[in-house]
């Protein structure tokens, strides 16, 4: 699975869905993290508004979420989400490619996405997937590390 034909859009009935895949993926940075991940932080039903939200796996116990928010000059993956009992079937990996297929339909040739700083093992692997450090961003509770990638 490495394209968007493999994942569904959300829709809002997948609401509770969504929640459930985003706070299991979440739990073990909360412990690294020591604070709220900040994919935690939102509303579900407006980042369903305002963003493309697409789901791995099953209808009512989704695998995976991938959520993307097209911008003027790059698309964002907002956040990549793999429920644990699914870790370690490189679901995440295909989420990434997913995100770079969908980011050449949009005619973005930029990926952006961050991640907190003590997230070190998210770090490296997204440096192995290609992504760069652009810049590591202070927040009053946390640092965020701004990672780029160009495409073709």
């Amino acid at each position: 699975m490495t394209g968007l034909a493999s994942l569904r859009r959300a829709a809002l009935e997948d609401l509770t869905a969504l929640i459930s895949v985003q706070r299991a993926a979440y739990a073990r940075n909360r412990e690294i993290l020591g604070c709220e991940p900040l994919p935690l932080m939102v509303d579900y039903a407006d980042i369903l508004k305002s963003h493309e939200v697409w789901l791995a796996g099953g209808e009512a116990a989704p695998d995976g979420a991938l959520i993307l928010e097209a911008r003027k000059d790059d698309l964002l993956i907002w956040s990549i989400a793999v429920a644990p009992a699914a870790q370690g079937r490189r679901l995440g990996n295909d989420l990434l490619a997913a995100a770079e297929t969908r980011a050449r339909e949009l005619g973005h040739c930029l990926l952006r996405l961050y991640t907190g700083e003590k997230l070190e093992a998210n770090i490296a692997w997204y440096r192995r997937h290609g992504y760069a450090v652009e810049r590591v961003e202070a927040l009053s509770d946390r640092n965020i590390v701004h990672m780029v990638k160009a495409i073709a």
